[in-house]
């Protein structure tokens, strides 16, 4: 485990993986954050099985876990719900908040997220400034109140 003397400063170096499978939202995702002035590390995959492999990659190459998982729901192969219930439901991985960031507002995928474990559920914004202003209440959120786990591998 990375000794870390306070929560920020966890958050400070805590990467964030981006499971889309849409390019165009991941580099739009990115530039708000960039805009945003947020310097943590972010890490892009396009399903959640590659999502899945990232995170084995941690556990087999003993690097630190992302501390924040931006999940997307409607992805093909491996989506988004499924995705989350491998990663709440393996004992390395469980730790590490999920958020739902998803197009969708139906009520059954907010409850089936949530039931499922995932630590928030934000529907995308139309439009880039509408983006940049939720990417910027998930950074002062999950990057600068919310304490984040900082552990490697083990």
């Amino acid at each position: 485990m990375v000794a870390v003397n306070s929560p920020s400063e966890a958050a400070a170096l805590a990467a964030i993986l981006i499971v889309d499978d849409d390019l165009e939202d991941v580099q739009f995702i990115k530039r708000a954050f960039k805009k945003n002035n947020v310097a943590n590390p972010l890490f892009s995959v396009f399903s959640g099985e590659e999502a899945l492999d990232f995170l084995r990659r941690c556990d087999n190459q003993s690097r630190t876990y992302p501390g924040l998982i931006l999940l997307d729901l409607n992805m093909p192969g491996v989506g988004g719900m499924e995705t989350l219930r491998r990663v709440k439901q393996n004992e390395r991985w469980r730790q590490i908040p999920a958020v739902i960031f998803t197009t969708s507002k139906a009520e059954e995928d907010v409850l089936t997220s949530y039931s499922m474990g995932a630590n928030s559920f934000i529907s995308k914004p139309f439009g880039f400034e509408g983006l940049t202003d939720v990417v910027a209440q998930i950074s002062s959120y999950w990057l600068g109140v919310a304490a984040l786990p900082s552990k490697t591998a083990e």
